[in-house]
């Protein structure tokens, strides 16, 4: 089949890689994309996103944006509503809001469009691994775009039509929330660690937990990797952004009273990471010197 691609960075890249590999044709849009680097993945273009209608010929039309979800996500749909005719199917394969996504979704129906929202994981490694794709929107869309789709994943699996609008983006938002907690334990128990009286090689033991333990996964991988190629991980900064979807993790867990622990205080620990200096450390210090007469360091 043939679709459009709507940016192409670190993962419309991938996403247009793959789905060329395996035969599809992908017009490729995006303004900041070299030509070479389209066409390396197999792609066409770049073109305008004002083109996109008349290069695809099958239809309906399906226009996939792969840009960062806010501002831009919304100006890139609206165009494509704008643009395309009824029957087209638009894909918003960013980290939307799932609300957001059911909002779209509708604007998309006054239009005569059909729409997914399809989550997508497996970053830059997912060209070369398979993405992992969860999708929200009608069954028919679905049917649809499924061979493009069945052409991204890894040949063990890894696509699941989620269910109606929203849901593509929610359960993805649900997975990264996750990722927050492991990521999170990971961390941790590096630093216990490095802090223990043994002078243990990270590396090594991250390593060797890779094999035959009960918390390998892929994520564990990627602490090897990483250790091995800095034990000491010096050159970075002990500061963590987040990109929405824990904290709409935890907003969904308290709208259905489920308790979320875990993934709660890993979000909170990424703010904490990007303080200079803590007002509510100092505030603790301050109370146990009022209270106890404890010692305080002063800056």
């Amino acid at each position: 089949m043939e679709l459009a691609m709507i940016g192409f960075g670190r993962m419309g890249s991938g996403l247009t890689g793959r789905l060329t590999a395996a035969g599809h044709r992908v017009v490729v849009s995006d303004p900041g994309a070299d030509p070479a680097a389209v066409t390396e993945r197999g792609g066409e273009g770049p073109v305008p996103i004002g083109e996109i209608r008349d290069r695809l010929g099958d239809r309906p039309r399906v226009a996939w944006a792969m840009v960062p979800s806010g501002d831009i996500t919304e100006g890139v749909l609206k165009q494509l509503f704008e643009q395309l005719e009824p029957g087209d199917i638009v894909i918003d394969g960013g980290n939307s809001n799932w609300k957001d996504s059911k909002r779209h979704a509708q604007e998309a129906a006054e239009h005569g469009l059909k729409f997914l929202d399809i989550g997508v994981s497996g970053g830059v490694w997912g060209l070369t691994e398979g993405f992992g794709i969860m999708v929200g929107g009608e069954a028919d869309a679905f049917a649809h775009v499924k061979p493009a789709l069945d052409a991204l994943i890894p040949s063990t699996g890894g696509l699941v039509h989620a269910g109606a609008s929203g849901a593509g983006h929610f359960t993805k938002m649900v997975h990264n929330g996750i990722e927050y907690g492991l990521m999170q334990a990971y961390a941790e128990g590096t630093e216990i660690l490095k802090a223990s009286e043994f002078d243990l090689d990270l590396a090594a033991v991250t390593e060797a937990w890779r094999h035959g333990t009960v918390i390998r996964s892929w994520l564990l991988d990627l602490a090897a990797a990483a250790l091995a190629r800095e034990p000491d991980l010096g050159s970075l900064r002990d500061y963590v952004e987040d990109s929405g979807e824990g904290r709409w993790t935890v907003a969904a867990a308290i709208d259905t009273d489920v308790p979320a622990p875990i993934i709660t205080l890993s979000l909170i620990e990424r703010f904490r990471s990007r303080q200079d200096s803590s007002f509510t450390a100092k505030m603790v210090a301050a109370l146990r010197r009022e209270f106890g007469g404890h010692a305080v360091k002063h800056s």
